[in-house]
């Protein structure tokens, strides 16, 4: 195959299983809004189920579902009949995905959870399938065709899959109010959850803090700044109280107007309305003002009381950028 012709079908994959995905408006009907009213108001988890493909989507749905809030647990049909079943408690929902709803692990398993008298959904792409027609809430997936060249390897179907159970549990996340507190705590780890909780005073405590008076020298200046090592110092008063800062650009800047430096104190190229955050605010707020004011550090306050710095290399240390 030629580049153009390797690119026609990428392009055309893609294109089939957008029309397939956009079709799926038509399924967001009563069935849906059951489906979602019946699973909000479950007092034990959605378990779900499916063989194949449809089993790895199944998966994933359920890692969405539970980092949105809705408690839920995956169970392999095959494994289910000879075993697992047991995971099921009287107070699940089942929920069964399938492309055809006629597999023989699914065929043996109705009985059993019709016996169990759990409620159960069907995410069946053929409406007229054992399973469409044993679950007590329809959600149809049917696609008109596979990306496959031959109409066979699931692509749009599974695709479709994935959709509908996206659209379940980010609906059930917003009847919930599940908020980014919520998400906060169940995401803890990785560049998402620091994005989420952490803070700047769990940043700049392990800075030090470099400070001088309003009338220090342009020597002690440099001296605190070359020693604290954070291109900047803060100017406080005797209440702790910040007046200004003095960054690297400041020293330069001065130092272009040719003037006699022995002369110079701290009050006399201090920033008097420096950039500030205070301790308490998420780290990735820093990072955006950091970003707007195009600086690489900021004074941290406590109300009015000069706490310390953060600075941007403390943000990408993190994994925040």
């Amino acid at each position: 195959m030629t580049k153009g012709k390797i690119r026609a079908s990428g392009l055309n994959i893609i294109q089939k299983e957008a029309a397939a995905i956009s079709a799926m408006e038509a399924y967001i009907d009563d069935a849906f809004v059951n489906a979602v009213q019946m699973i909000a108001n479950c007092r034990g988890r959605l378990v779900i189920s499916g063989v194949g493909k449809s089993a790895i989507i199944a998966q994933k749905i359920v890692a969405t579902l539970n980092s949105t809030g809705t408690p839920a647990a995956f169970m392999h049909a095959a494994d289910a009949i000879h075993g697992d079943l047991g995971m099921v408690s009287e107070e699940d929902i089942l929920m069964i995905i399938s492309k055809s709803g006629e597999s023989p692990e699914i065929k043996a398993l109705l009985p059993l959870l019709a016996r169990d008298k759990n409620k159960l959904i069907g995410m069946v792409g053929n409406k007229d399938s054992l399973l469409a027609k044993k679950s007590d809430i329809f959600l149809n997936t049917t696609v008109s065709e596979e990306a496959c060249l031959h109409n066979l390897a699931p692509t749009s179907s599974t695709t479709a899959q994935l959709v509908m159970g996206d659209a379940l549990a980010i609906t059930l996340m917003e009847l919930k109010g599940f908020g980014t507190k919520d998400f906060a705590r169940f995401h803890p780890g990785g560049t998402l959850g620091k994005k989420l909780y952490l803070r700047v005073s769990d940043i700049y405590i392990h800075n030090a803090k470099p400070q001088v008076s309003s009338g220090a020298s342009l020597k002690e200046v440099i001296m605190e700044m070359t020693s604290k090592r954070l291109g900047a110092t803060a100017v406080v008063d005797k209440a702790q109280e910040l007046q200004g800062i003095i960054t690297d650009g400041d020293l330069r800047r001065m130092l272009e107007k040719n003037i006699n430096t022995s002369t110079v104190h701290a009050r006399d190229i201090m920033s008097t309305k420096p950039t500030t955050i205070q301790k308490d605010a998420l780290a990735v707020e820093a990072l955006e003002i950091l970003r707007l004011k195009d600086i690489s550090q900021l004074a941290v306050m406590d109300g009015n009381k000069y706490e310390g710095f953060i600075h941007i290399h403390d943000l990408i240390k993190e994994g925040i950028i």
